[in-house]
């Protein structure tokens, strides 16, 4: 492990070392989405009050580092609480907040060879969350190293889309638990398209298929299946400062589940656009 992340610095001050260097591209949107119900006590019905609160993330920042290097690094928060009322024998009050939503993902890439329209690249990404249910911190997570061939499939002012292919690494990880790795084949394609100044639409698809593993045969064949996650953010901005999200995401992985799992997250809030 040491001695992979030690190439994978070394590349790096590499091609840092090249010359034509660019500066930073920056973007931070952050969100805020927020509902509220309330009820009196002499409310006649079985209603209950709720906050839900929604906050959101999504920083980008890529360098030409030469005429040929591109490095990008991507960033996405989500995290979620609801508070909800409940019955007493004294009458109403608020319950401890439950957790809704709750991502991290960061991703790295670097490609090469800019001017040629194969172009290769090394990737790292990491997916968790800020905390588990037991409060435990950065647990569970998957880990990624990759390297490979990509190609830019669509490129003008409305659409970008591109995919890659490669030889990759993870390991998942978990409080208390050992840690599980495998190895295999990745696919990662990404869509970014703008319908107009006002809707746009980013989706990225991870397909990896392990073909060696750690895990014996105590765990049984689970880890040969193909894993799949498809996540995809519809945004509408009502105006400056209004922002309204659709958020999909499809998951699924043999070891967690042997159905597909999915999840939605629609929200309406307050958005800003840091740089």
């Amino acid at each position: 492990m040491k001695s992979r992340h030690a190439l994978i610095v070394a590349a790096l001050v590499a091609v840092c070392s090249g010359a034509s260097a660019g500066e930073w591209q920056k973007s931070a949107d952050l969100g805020l989405m927020f509902s509220q119900s309330g009820y009196s006590g002499s409310w006649a019905g079985s209603e209950l009050g709720t906050v839900v609160w929604t906050f959101s993330g999504d920083v980008a920042a890529q360098k030409d580092l030469n005429v040929s290097t591109n490095w990008k690094n991507t960033l996405k928060l989500t995290y979620g609480q609801t508070h909800q009322e409940k019955e007493t024998a004294s009458g109403k009050v608020w319950s401890s907040p439950l957790k809704s939503t709750d991502r991290i993902f960061l991703e790295s890439l670097l490609r090469f060879g800019l001017e040629h329209p194969i172009t290769p690249y090394v990737a790292f990404a990491a997916e968790t969350q800020f905390h588990d249910g037991n409060d435990h911190p950065l647990t569970p997570a998957l880990l990624t190293e990759s390297a490979g061939l990509g190609r830019q499939l669509v490129k003008s002012e409305t659409t970008d889309l591109s995919t890659r292919v490669g030889l990759g690494v993870r390991q998942r990880t978990a409080y208390r638990v050992a840690t599980v790795q495998d190895a295999g084949l990745e696919w990662v394609s990404d869509l970014t398209h703008t319908f107009n100044p006002q809707l746009n639409v980013v989706s990225k698809l991870r397909v990896f298929q392990a073909v060696t593993s750690n895990l014996d045969e105590t765990y049984g064949d689970d880890w040969q299946g193909t894993d799949a996650a498809l996540e995809t953010k519809f945004s509408a901005q009502v105006s400056k400062y209004i922002q309204t999200t659709l958020f999909l995401e499809w998951l699924y992985d043999r070891e967690i589940s042997d159905r597909g799992r999915w999840r939605e997250i629609f929200g309406f809030g307050v958005t800003y656009k840091l740089f």
